[in-house]
């Protein structure tokens, strides 16, 4: 499985240690994310999917489609 979260990450401009500012984890730790050694938690990978507007499942390299579901109200 290829994450996404350092492709976009660098698509956006932004270093380890801002995403990790974010999760609010240590940027060794967001390393290890991307470099898949550490498994990311759900609520981290729903804020990222949100944060990029896209899809979990897009996160995880399970689909092609860029576009988040519709949310539900």
């Amino acid at each position: 499985m290829r994450l996404r979260i350092r492709d976009l990450r660098e698509d956006n401009d932004l270093s380890q240690a801002d995403m990790a500012k974010l999760l609010k984890c240590s940027q060794q730790t967001y390393s290890r994310y991307e470099s898949h050694t550490t498994e990311i938690p759900l609520e981290s990978l729903i804020f990222l999917a949100q944060y990029y507007n896209t899809s979990v499942d897009y996160l995880l390299g399970i689909t092609k489609t860029k576009k988040p579901y519709p949310r539900d109200s």
